[in-house]
């Protein structure tokens, strides 16, 4: 026969003394803990507790000791419990030790001084860092031109595919919105001295050199540029990445260079796609606008555009691609931790990618000015 196990329970000596009986175990509580939760504890009593006649304690039974004796403790003005077993004093109070909570350390707040120290220092880091990286790009790069066997063609087509061709649409279509704005945007002053025809030279000037480069490399950075990190990211958490150190491949070839060699060939044919679908834009809206018609518009472009003026906005588009390739895959290889580091090192690419781009476009207009070009 299986042993059977006596019931828990409670009762009152006196209204403030109570008498615990049974067994307090998972098995025994039974309709205790009910009656624990319907006990009326009047305020400013002294409650005894007799505990001698517990017969058996687990884990179970000590926590809702501990929780009837915090319970007392909370509404009267003293507890005290008497005659418990030692080998279940034992239990008890290595369990009301786990359950004390801890002394809380709050951290002290950094003057403003002291977080101008660690930001400084924590930039400096990742300076340092890119920096190393870099570095270990060229060094890799400078390895695939030594031995051109070692160049994988397979990943750079799918990457001048995934960044050059999927995003024809949405360059045509913002950089023929942009020549619109900038025709729109032009044509009332034009009107207003009669000078219609050099609108041609507002659009095709600002979009060859300034915007069609700037906004195809804004679109790239945060289509391509955040894909880049999020992809090296997700293999740096799921550990794909020491993967293939361990198999011996090295992950600059396989994750870095083929999408910089495809940046670099794809960023400056994007540049001329937004080239011609600003211009047509503006020649659109110069017709509606200023009636110039499409003959007019195209020999005004031709005398005032020269080659110059196209190298130096697809001039552009290298370094622009440069700056996405190694922001992006660098916040992807400085992901740890989980899938909110991905998205965090991702929202830092897209962030630090357009940032240098728009800091090296300035550059270039300084550079340009100053070489009178």
């Amino acid at each position: 026969m299986k042993p059977t196990t006596t019931p828990a329970a409670m009762s009152r000596a006196t209204p403030q003394a109570l008498v615990l009986s049974g067994s307090w175990t998972a098995l025994g509580m039974g309709r205790l803990t009910s009656e624990l939760d319907a006990l009326a504890v009047p305020a400013g009593e002294h409650w005894v507790i007799d505990a001698s006649g517990i017969e058996a304690l687990d884990t179970a039974g000590a926590w809702i000791l501990q929780t009837l004796l915090r319970r007392l403790r909370d509404g009267a003005a003293g507890v005290e419990l008497r005659q418990l077993r030692p080998e279940f004093t034992r239990l008890f109070d290595a369990l009301a030790q786990e359950a004390a909570p801890g002394p809380t350390f709050l951290p002290r707040p950094l003057s403003r001084l002291e977080s101008l120290g660690q930001g400084t220092v924590t930039l400096l880091a990742q300076g340092c860092a890119l920096l190393a990286f870099i570095g270990e790009c060229t060094f890799a790069l400078g390895g695939w031109l030594a031995h051109p066997t070692r160049i994988r063609w397979r990943p750079i087509l799918y990457n001048i595919r995934s960044a050059g061709v999927d995003a024809l649409p949405i360059v045509g279509l913002l950089s023929f919105l942009l020549g619109i704005v900038v025709a729109y945007q032009g044509a009332a002053q034009l009107r207003l001295y009669g000078a219609n025809i050099f609108v041609v030279d507002l659009v095709a000037l600002s979009m060859l050199r300034e915007f069609a480069p700037l906004i195809t490399a804004i679109i790239v950075a945060g289509r391509s540029g955040s894909a880049y990190a999020a992809q090296i990211g997700t293999m740096a958490v799921t550990e794909e990445i020491d993967a293939m150190r361990t198999i011996g491949i090295a992950p600059l070839d396989m994750l870095v260079l083929p999408k910089a060699l495809a940046l670099l060939i794809t960023l400056p044919l994007l540049t001329l796609f937004a080239d011609l679908f600003g211009v047509l834009g503006g020649m659109l809206m110069a017709h509606i606008q200023l009636d110039v018609g499409t003959a007019e518009f195209l020999d005004r472009f031709v005398k005032t555009v020269s080659v110059t003026d196209l190298l130096i906005g697809i001039g552009k588009a290298p370094v622009f691609a440069a700056i996405i390739v190694t922001v992006g895959c660098f916040q992807g290889f400085q992901t740890k931790g989980g899938a909110d580091s991905v998205g965090r090192q991702t929202t830092r690419s897209v962030v630090h990618s357009i940032f240098m781009v728009i800091v090296a476009d300035a550059l270039f207009s300084v550079a340009f000015s100053a070489l009178d070009l």
